[in-house]
């Protein structure tokens, strides 16, 4: 760190010169608690620092960067340590892997066990009362956690099968369901007709976008398509909203809320981590077992599901549409992924989407746009079948009775069969690595900020 970015903003040159010899980056072994002590201090006394400075929104350009120096610093430091240490603190969070600890809690739980590693609750609960752009940025730190876990294969492989097993609240509510055939949870319904689930996803002040509030609702819904051994195949479709643009209509999926996101309540990880490894990954696996045997085969209890695109499927929307075993489009539906208008990583979209529509398709939309028309040649690879405006339900029907009138008894094998060679487990796991600390550093990054002022307007826009 140089330590002349720091001179000028109060600091003494003592203090400075003691926070640098506290740092243990250089030091670190192979004694986990030893590492962990030392590292702790060093964590300590850089926060202590950063707190002697004003609030982000009235720093001077001087005091940013310093704040930007020591948080630097500190990441690298906390890099250094997890190269060493992930997997040992990974074991010690779950009772040496005996437990499944989901994301939203590791995370805390680490900031526990090692301080200063990741943010504590309270600091995150902070931060959120913040807009985006006045944020200190502590949920980095919970992305570059992830990033090590996920990279080591026995600790990374642990915590992808925790995030596939079934969640609590859904346990709780699967014999409700069962008896009363629907339930609503949250914005989200989820129903069962005959052999059939279908998962109702509504946001409709907001064009059925998604945001923290959707993502455990989503999940829960999906788990109970899941659990439920008398629903055969699950199938997921848009409510009606009440835009005026689209009133009376159903509509899929908008993508990311995102004035939500430039006022601050979109979360690193209750958002793009869980809805990822979350309901997502399950619609595309299915759900885990009760025991984890890390050399094994994929073991996932799963069912072939059905989109039924509405309007369109923006971003997220369409990342849902790589997951399905069949999707059905309106003729006058689009597909898009605007990651670049918004500054952030299209989820598991760039693993996937170039499945569907060759490389260069992929680059073009992820990089630069492009549009999908559903009643397109390049729109069909992403669907199945092109409805016409005001028949969904029809169609829908029509495809569901040839599902079922053929059986599915083979369609977990073959589905499992079929990502053998495209996505396994480990290939899985290896992107959220990456995905985790990427996302981390854009979902804070300042042309994020610009972007979305720039092509959303998004401080004009009420949350």
């Amino acid at each position: 760190m140089a330590i002349d970015v720091l001179g000028g903003v109060g600091f003494s040159s003592d203090e400075l010169e003691g926070f640098s010899k506290l740092d243990p980056a250089n030091a670190f072994g192979t004694q986990f608690e030893g590492d962990a002590r030392a590292a702790s201090r060093f964590f300590a006394a850089g926060q202590a620092l950063i707190e002697r400075l004003p609030p982000r929104p009235s720093r001077s350009p001087s005091e940013q960067a310093a704040a930007e120096a020591l948080h630097a610093h500190l990441r690298a430091t906390r890099r250094a340590f997890l190269r060493r240490h992930a997997a040992e603190v990974y074991s010690t969070l779950t009772d040496g892997r005996r437990r499944f600890v989901r994301v939203e809690e590791l995370v805390y739980r680490a900031a526990e066990v090692v301080p200063g590693l990741a943010p504590t609750r309270q600091q995150v609960t902070a931060e959120r009362q913040h807009p985006q752009k006045d944020k200190e940025g502590y949920e980095v730190d919970q992305g570059v956690f992830l990033s090590y876990v996920l990279s080591d294969p026995l600790a990374g492989g642990h915590l992808v099968h925790a995030m596939l097993r079934p969640r609590p609240e859904s346990l709780d509510l699967l014999a409700e369901f069962q008896s009363k055939g629907r339930l609503d949870v949250g914005t989200t319904t989820v129903e069962r007709r005959g052999r059939v689930g279908y998962v109702l996803h509504g946001n409709p002040r907001f064009l059925n976008a998604e945001d923290d509030s959707t993502t455990p609702s989503l999940e829960i819904a999906t788990d109970l398509v899941l659990l439920d051994p008398a629903i055969e195949v699950g199938v997921m479709r848009g409510k009606v909203v009440d835009h005026p643009r689209y009133a009376g209509r159903r509509v899929f999926n908008a993508g990311i809320n995102l004035t939500h996101l430039y006022h601050g309540q979109i979360s690193l990880v209750d958002f793009f981590v869980v809805r990822d490894m979350g309901y997502l990954h399950k619609m595309y696996r299915g759900l885990s077992g009760a025991e984890f045997w890390p050399n094994e085969i994929e073991t996932t209890d799963e069912k072939p599901w059905i989109a039924a695109v509405e309007a369109f499927a923006i971003g997220g929307g369409c990342q849902l549409l790589l997951a399905m075993d069949h999707v059905l489009a309106e003729r006058s539906s689009y597909f898009n992924l605007p990651a670049r208008k918004e500054g952030i990583i299209p989820g598991v979209s760039n693993m996937r989407l170039w499945r569907f529509v060759g490389d260069r398709a992929a680059r073009q939309a992820i990089l630069f746009e492009r549009q999908f028309a559903a009643d397109s040649d390049a729109g069909r690879l992403i669907c199945d079948r092109v409805v016409a405006d005001g028949e969904m339900d029809a169609a829908l029907d029509d495809t569901i009775t040839a599902l079922l009138g053929s059986g599915v008894v083979s369609a977990a094998g073959n589905r499992k069969s079929m990502r053998i060679g495209q996505e396994p487990l480990d290939l899985f796991r290896q992107y959220m690595a990456i995905y985790c600390r990427e996302e981390a550093y854009c979902h804070y990054s300042p042309q994020l900020i610009a972007n979305l002022e720039k092509n959303w307007n998004a401080a004009a826009r009420t949350p």
